[in-house]
C-alpha cells in the first residue's frame, strides 16, 4: 500500500469482538493507582497501555544525576500502601521507581499491562459507544500497521509532565556537540572534563547542577529567572524510626499527616501573598547564608512574589554555583553557534555540550493529541479557548473519557498522589453510577464544566500564580491559570468525595452490531 500506515488490527478483549471495560494509558502513579482502584472494586476487565518497556512514568523517564522528589517520602506514596523502610526523608529516583515496581507486584498488575504499546490516538465511536484507542505498530516493508484496542471507557494517566520543553534557540541545529534535555539524559555521553552549558534553572536543574559540577571542566548556567529556594531538610531515616513505623500502629500515619498539614499550610500564602513573607524570609536567609558573594547573590534574588513559580527545595544548589569552575550568566542567549553560545552582551561561551533544564509543556501539552469525541469533536477544538475540564477529570463532549491530573489539578505545595487518589475514587464513582443506570456512556454536562471553570478563574484572581509578577507553567499563553488547583487539597477532596449526579448525562446502552441493546453486562465485573 502507498499509505504510510496499513489498516489497523482490532484487538478483542476478554471475548471475541468485546471491548475492554476500561483502557488505562500510562504506568506512573496515576495509571497504576487507577488499576489498583479497579481491582479493589472488583473490576478485572481492563488493560493498561504503556509506551515503554517497564513501569514508572516520570520516575522511569527521569534518570538525570541527583534526580529525586521534593516532597517527603512518607507523603509521596499511596496512602493505602505505606512503605516503612524509606531510606531518606526525600526519596531519590531509584527508590521511588522500586516502590512503584513493588506495588505492581503486590497487586498483580503485570497481567493487565501491555508494554511497548504507545497510544497515538483515541476516537469515540458513537455507533458502538466505545473508544477506539490506536496503538502504534511496528514498522514493516509496507509501512506501520497500527492496532486498535477497543474499550468502553478510557482513563488517561500520562500525567502533566511528560512532554519536555526545549526552547527554540537561534542556531541550535548548528551546534556540533551533545544536546539533550534533563528528562532524556544521555548517559552515554561522558561529562568528565567537558565544558558544559545548562539552560534553565528549574526543579530538575537545581538537582543535577550540583552533581555534574564536580565532574566537568567548566559549567555555565544560563538563567532567565531565578527561583525561590528554601533549605532541604533531607537526612537518612534512622533504624529506630523504621522500627517504630513497623511495630507501633499509627506512628507512620501520624508522621505522614503531620507532613501533609505542614505542606498544606503553604496554600494559605498562595491566596494571600502577604502571608508568604515568613517563607520568603527563610529563602532570603538561606541565600545570604550560602552565597556570600554580593554580585552573585544579586543575580539570584527573584523579582517576583514567592509561590508565583514553583518554590524549590535544595541545600546544595547555591554552594555549587560558588565553585570556581561554575559561572552563572543572566544576559540571555542571543544565538547558538557550532561550538559556543553567544549571550546578548556579545560574549561567546565555548561549550562542548548543552543540557536543557527547561521543564515541560503543560498548558499546551495536548496541542498535538489525536483525541476525538462525539460527532467528530477534536480535543483541540473543544479547548480552542484554553484547556479545561470538570474537576480536572471529565471533558464535555468526550463520554467515558477520564483524565488524571488534568487541567487545574496540579499542585505547587503538596503531594500529587493525594490528588491522584481523590481522582481515582471519583472515576470509580462515575463508572459505578453508569453501571447502576445500565447506561452505555456518561458525559459531563457543559453547564457543569462551565460553572466549575468559572469558579476556578474567580478563585485564581489575586492568587500568587496570577498576580505574583512572573510567567510560569501554571499559566497559558494568555496568562490564564490552566494548571494549578486554586484552593486547598482538602477542598478538592471534598468536591470529589461524592459525585453529583446532576453534573452528568447518562445515555442508554448503544445498539450492538446485531441491533440488540447492550446490557449492563457490557461493563462486566469479573
Amino acid at each position: 500500500m502507498t499509505d504510510e500506515t496499513r489498516p489497523a488490527v482490532v484487538t478483542p478483549a476478554a471475548g471475541p469482538g468485546e471491548p475492554y471495560r476500561v483502557a488505562i494509558i500510562g504506568t506512573g502513579f496515576s495509571g497504576l493507582g487507577m488499576a489498583i482502584g479497579l481491582k479493589k472494586s472488583g473490576v478485572h476487565d481492563f488493560v493498561v497501555l504503556e509506551k515503554a518497556g517497564e513501569v514508572g512514568g516520570t520516575w522511569r523517564e527521569n534518570t538525570y544525576p541527583g534526580c529525586g522528589c521534593d516532597i517527603m517520602s512518607l507523603l509521596y506514596s499511596f496512602s493505602f500502601e505505606p512503605k516503612n523502610d524509606w531510606s531518606r526523608m526525600f526519596p531519590k529516583q531509584a527508590e521511588l521507581l522500586q516502590y512503584i515496581k513493588d506495588v505492581v507486584d503486590k497487586y498483580d498488575l503485570a497481567q493487565h499491562i501491555r508494554f511497548r504499546a504507545e497510544v497515538t490516538g483515541a476516537e469515540y465511536d458513537d455507533a458502538t459507544g466505545t473508544w477506539r484507542v490506536t496503538v502504534a505498530g511496528e514498522e514493516g516493508p509496507d509501512g506501520r500497521r497500527d492496532e486498535i484496542v477497543r474499550a468502553r471507557a478510557v482513563v488517561a494517566g500520562m500525567g502533566p509532565l511528560h512532554k519536555p520543553n526545549v526552547p527554540d534557540l537561534p542556531g541550535l541545529e548548528s551546534f556540533e556537540g551533545a544536546v539533550f534535555h534533563s528528562a532524556e539524559w544521555d548517559h552515554g555521553y561522558d561529562l568528565e572534563g567537558r565544558r558544559v552549558a545548562v539552560v534553565g534553572t528549574g526543579a530538575s536543574a537545581i538537582q543535577f547542577v550540583p552533581q555534574i559540577a564536580k565532574r566537568v571542566e567548566s559549567l555555565t548556567v544560563f538563567q532567565r529567572t531565578p527561583p525561590w529556594i528554601i533549605p532541604k531538610p533531607d537526612r537518612r531515616i534512622t533504624g529506630v524510626e523504621k522500627a517504630l513505623f513497623r511495630r507501633v500502629p499509627g506512628v507512620q500515619r501520624g508522621y505522614r499527616n503531620g507532613i501533609y498539614l505542614l505542606q498544606e499550610s503553604f496554600v494559605v500564602g498562595f491566596k494571600n501573598p502577604r502571608l508568604l513573607k515568613l517563607a520568603s524570609g527563610l529563602a532570603q536567609w538561606h541565600l545570604a547564608r550560602q552565597v556570600p558573594d554580593r554580585e552573585l547573590r544579586r543575580k539570584l534574588v527573584p523579582d517576583y512574589t514567592m509561590g508565583c513559580k514553583r518554590t524549590l527545595v535544595s541545600s546544595d544548589y547555591y554552594p555549587a554555583l560558588m565553585r570556581r569552575n561554575v559561572e552563572l550568566t543572566t544576559e540571555g542567549i542571543a544565538e547558538v553557534r557550532p561550538k559556543s553560545i553567544v549571550t546578548r552582551d556579545g560574549r561567546e561561551h565555548e561549550v562542548d555540550a548543552i543540557i536543557f533544564g527547561t521543564g515541560f509543556h503543560v498548558a499546551d501539552a495536548f496541542d498535538d493529541a489525536r483525541i476525538t469525541g462525539r460527532d467528530g469533536l477534536r480535543i483541540q477544538d473543544a479547548w480552542k479557548d484554553g484547556i479545561e475540564a470538570h474537576l480536572g477529570v471529565t471533558v464535555a463532549g468526550f463520554p467515558n473519557l477520564f483524565l488524571l491530573l488534568g487541567p487545574n489539578s496540579g499542585l505547587g505545595h503538596n503531594s500529587m498522589i493525594f490528588m491522584i487518589e481523590a481522582q481515582v475514587r471519583y472515576v470509580l464513582q462515575c463508572l459505578a453510577m453508569l453501571d447502576a443506570a445500565g447506561g452505555a456512556r456518561i458525559a459531563v454536562r457543559p453547564s457543569a464544566q462551565d460553572r466549575f471553570n468559572a469558579w476556578v478563574q474567580r478563585k485564581s484572581e489575586g492568587a500568587v500564580w496570577v498576580a505574583g509578577g512572573c510567567t510560569s507553567w501554571y499559566l497559558d499563553r494568555d496568562g490564564v491559570n490552566r494548571a494549578a488547583w486554586p484552593a486547598s487539597t482538602v477542598n478538592y477532596w471534598l468536591r470529589t468525595r461524592r459525585l453529583d449526579a446532576a453534573d452528568f448525562e447518562i445515555e442508554s446502552a448503544a445498539p450492538t452490531r446485531a441491533g440488540a441493546n447492550s446490557s449492563p453486562g457490557a461493563y462486566r465485573r469479573a
